[in-house]
């Protein structure tokens, strides 16, 4: 008989019942019936209940063992009467006897619960993530994201992608975030950078003459933490083409992402088809962000024309006054009742907004003020207009669209939750495409990039010398599922002097191209592919299928929202001897170096 095991803790059936077996696990939980102890062993694969008799010589020892401790019990399989019966799990229509019992490893008091759902706080579960991934949840939640990536590494390979790695030490990249950067010993004042992704090398590599690659890349960004973002590292299906349009790279994307989500979505509906293309400019009308949550139906509408020279002064004064004024309404099925109004008009206070203006239709009429002062007929043409009946409402919102839009796509979310309108256990996916290539900056006054500086713009060379930069579209896109953007993406630019255009019109010099993105400015003038790519996200993915709300509960070993990783200790403080193979002297504020060590390198 083997040493540790000869069944998992998640194997044995009827069909085992007489059989002399041997398991190995933690002791999830002890229950004392009387005259018999109960113990339920766990291990990565289940849970099985084992049994002894007070009367047994080894019941001290069992009933002595602490939760948690690893033990390995041999036994026979015996079936479980029928009142005793647990159907919620696979081994419970039997259990084992406790012939046997050896502790392999006891465990100390826990700083946290392993059995049931108790709140234990953030920082113990980090501090004891070992602890922590032994509960239920957490464990499926990381078995969850093996198979997704196991799945997805299946996908893209059959269709002929192949998986090459990317360097981990390079050279700094423009992703928009912080750099993490690594001294290079041998290289006394150089560094290099962790890369944020692996964007230009991916591209070399259609340079290179690959086809089609793939990988599941670590990208580093020194940024905040989110819900929905990871402090410091985290994974995306990375991949490229060569020879490609933006169709050819949807055609090859769509499939794997519907596929792996059909595969775990346990019952919920996956878009099925092509994926809904939505211009960023529609997307902005329509939704108030670029990540629109189709589960959500409510659609805005630009509705400035029936305000211009109507009787509502407020919006038809701000319209006369400025040309760049809008009107949006965002239409509320269902909600034409003067209580919901009130509420919608409460919240937006609450959210900083001088209110929420609002017609609600009842007895084939508009109500409310709004209605009152723009007329009889305006307000049936507003209702007409939007698809609204009897029972329904309007809200409105007014001013340039760039500084309403947050707040408008609160006011659809908010509608749209308070109503349940939107639908559940549903993955709603579209494609975002057409992103302006430049965007002004307010506070400079400068054209930046809006988004990938590497993207090819719509029109190539001749667009970037003849229109104004901020009419520029690029063959820019993003993968967006349930109001969560899942990717980013582009076709890239392959032309060397289109790189230097679109570089100069965000205020680089040529020679600062060269200086900074040196390797792939030489790369494209050696013969470069037409290339595009993007890159899901996969711990977002992840999170998604698991339906957690933060991404952290579906990484293995994530750190807090500080980027600190309380398991191991880290960032941490150096020998002053380390410091000086790696000719670095710290610089630290004095209020951070009291009580830390390395005083004398301040």
């Amino acid at each position: 008989m083997h040493a540790y095991r000869t069944h998992t803790c998640g194997q044995l059936r009827e069909d085992n019942v007489g059989e002399t077996v041997r398991l190995s696990g933690w002791v999830h939980r002890k229950r004392d019936h009387g005259n018999l102890l109960f113990v339920d062993l766990r291990d990565h694969y289940g849970l099985t209940q084992c049994v002894i008799d007070v009367s047994g010589d080894l019941f001290p020892a069992v009933e002595g063992v602490r939760p948690e401790s690893v033990v390995t019990i041999t036994g026979p399989v015996v079936k479980r009467s029928e009142e005793t019966i647990n159907a919620a799990i696979p081994t419970g229509h039997i259990e084992v006897r406790i012939d046997e019992f050896h502790v392999e490893s006891a465990a100390e008091m826990l700083p946290l619960q392993v059995f049931g759902d108790a709140d234990l706080g953030e920082e113990t579960r980090l501090r004891y993530r070992f602890l922590d991934l032994r509960r239920e949840q957490p464990h499926a939640n990381i078995i969850l994201r093996s198979k997704v990536i196991s799945s997805i590494r299946r996908r893209m390979v059959d269709q002929g992608f192949l998986e090459i790695q990317t360097p981990i030490l390079t050279a700094s990249s423009p992703e928009g975030a912080r750099d993490y950067l690594v001294p290079a010993r041998n290289h006394p004042g150089h560094f290099y950078a962790l890369p944020q992704a692996p964007q230009q090398f991916k591209q070399l590599l259609m340079v290179s003459g690959f086809d089609k690659y793939f990988q599941i890349a670590p990208c580093f960004r020194d940024e905040d933490a989110r819900a929905d973002r990871s402090p410091g590292e985290f994974y995306q299906l990375d991949l490229e083409m060569a020879y490609v349009t933006q169709d050819d790279v949807f055609a090859a994307l769509e499939p794997v992402l519907a596929g792996v989500f059909e595969e775990f979505a346990d019952g919920r509906a996956v878009t099925q088809g092509a994926f809904p293309r939505i211009p960023y400019k529609e997307s902005m009308l329509k939704y108030g962000n670029d990540k629109p949550d189709l589960r959500n139906p409510i659609e805005m509408c630009d509705v400035t024309e029936t305000f211009r020279g109507s009787g509502f002064k407020v919006f038809a004064g701000m319209i006369e006054k400025n040309d760049k004024v809008r009107v949006h309404a965002i239409p509320a099925k269902t909600g034409g009742s003067r209580a919901f109004c009130d509420r919608m008009n409460s919240w937006a206070q609450g959210e900083g907004q001088p209110g929420l203006g609002y017609i609600f239709f009842r007895d084939g009429e508009g109500a409310g003020p709004i209605a009152k002062n723009i007329g009889e007929d305006r307000t049936m043409a507003l209702k007409a207009e939007l698809g609204l009946e009897d029972g329904d409402a309007v809200f409105f919102v007014a001013g340039v669209p760039s500084e309403f839009a947050s707040f408008a796509s609160a006011a659809r979310t908010k509608a749209g939750e308070d109503l349940d309108l939107i639908a559940k256990d549903r993955f709603d996916f579209c494609w975002i495409v057409d992103y302006p290539m430049f965007e002004l900056n307010e506070e400079t006054g400068r054209v930046d990039f809006s988004h990938n500086p590497f993207s090819m713009p719509q029109g190539g060379l001749e667009a970037l010398e003849t229109k104004d930069p901020l009419d520029v579209l690029a063959f820019q896109y993003d993968i967006v599922c349930n109001g969560v953007e899942l990717s980013s993406g582009a076709i890239r630019n392959h032309k060397p002097e289109i790189m230097v255009k679109a570089f100069e019109i965000a205020g680089y010099s040529k020679e600062t191209v060269e200086e900074e993105f040196g390797g792939m400015y030489r790369a494209f003038q050696f013969g470069a592919p037409p290339h595009g790519g993007s890159a899901p996200g996969i711990d977002r993915i992840v999170m998604m299928l698991a339906d957690e709300p933060n991404i952290r509960e579906v990484i293995a070993f994530p750190m807090n929202q500080q980027a600190q990783d309380l398991l191991m200790g880290a960032p941490s403080m150096v020998p002053d001897s380390r410091l000086k193979e790696l000719h670095l002297r710290l610089a630290l504020p004095k209020k951070a170096t009291a009580g830390q060590g390395n005083e004398s390198q301040e």
